[in-house]
Formats: C-alpha cells, structure tokens, sequence
C-alpha cells in the first residue's frame, strides 16, 4: 500500500486534489481511498487530506500517519509545521517551493524530493488570488516525481470536477506542474 499525506491552506484545494487522485488511480485499475482531514474549516487554515493506493482492496479508515510520500501545496507550511513528520525513511516529498531541489531541507532523509513553483502556475493561469489554487500543478507534480499515476488519467477526473473553461485551465496547471518538477534522488 502506498500512503500519501496532503498539507495546504483552505481554498487552494487539498482535498479536492485527494479526490482526484484517487479517482485517477481507480480508473487505472488501482483501489484507492480519499480521506479528507479538516481542522477549523476555514479558509487559509491548514488542511490535511489522505490518500492510499493499492493492487487490493483498502480496508484501513484512519488517518495516514506514517505516509510514503507527502505532497505540499504551501511553501510556507514548510515553515510552520512539521509537514514532514512521520514520513518512512525512503519516503518522497513533492513540494510547492520555487527553489530548486537541492536547495531545499526538510530536516529528514527521503529517497526523493521534487519541487515546483505551482503557485507562479496558479497566478499565470487562473490570475493573482489571496490563496492561489495550487491543487491541480501539484497533482502533475506528484504525477513526474512519482510515476504512480499517469498524467493522462487525471484528465477525466478533473474534467468531472471542474467542467467546461475552468476543467480546461485545470488540465493546463496539470501539464504545467508536470512539465516543470524538478526532482532529485538521493
């Protein structure tokens, strides 16, 4: 089983990403589980959401607490909170932060780190907002670094959850998000 733990900021959609990811994993054959996690349910508080991938059945219905990958939607979470607590010792970390890989210390060891300026993504395509949706560049990030889920099979899933113009530009911060990762091995 594969576990992956989402941390962003209310409104930039954490747990719309989850769903999508899941749903994407599904269609390709995998069982999957989408399992959101909301704190003060606001906007702009920190949110979590969870994801697992398998080959079989997932029965477990807790939170992920020691997850094979998390995924970053705000830089600035990195320094507020301990996004990479409890993450396995050859865990992967795909974050939302414009410098590079190389540059980037989450105080623990991973197997790989991928990072992408998703919100420069988010302000070129959907225009300059308080809180920049970050969710859908991060998922074609998480997509690169991961190669779990292929990119072309979160088209349908966000098409379903964002139709027509909006559907499209998603598609676009998807492409973007993947075409712009870089990662780093350790």
């Amino acid at each position: 089983m594969f576990e992956i733990r989402f941390h962003g900021r209310g409104g930039q959609g954490a747990v719309t990403a989850a769903l999508i990811l899941a749903d994407a994993a599904h269609r390709e054959g995998k069982y999957s589980q989408k399992i959101p996690f909301y704190g003060g349910e606001r906007r702009g508080s920190p949110v979590t959401a969870y994801v697992r991938l398998d080959e079989r059945p997932v029965r477990i219905t807790s939170e992920v607490y020691k997850p094979d990958c998390i995924i970053v939607l705000d830089s600035a979470l990195i320094k507020i909170a301990n996004v990479a607590f409890g993450l396995k010792e050859q865990g992967i970390a795909v974050l939302n932060d414009p410098r590079p890989p190389e540059k980037i210390d989450l105080g623990t060891k991973v197997a790989k780190l991928a990072s992408v300026d998703a919100t420069d993504i988010a302000i070129k395509i959907f225009g300059p907002a308080a809180i920049p949706i970050t969710s859908t560049a991060m998922l074609g990030a998480f997509c690169k670094t991961t190669g779990l889920v292929k990119l072309e099979s979160l088209h349908e899933p966000i098409k379903e959850n964002f139709p027509g113009y909006i559907g499209d530009r998603n598609l676009e911060a998807a492409k973007l998000g993947y075409e712009q990762t870089a990662v780093k091995t350790a």
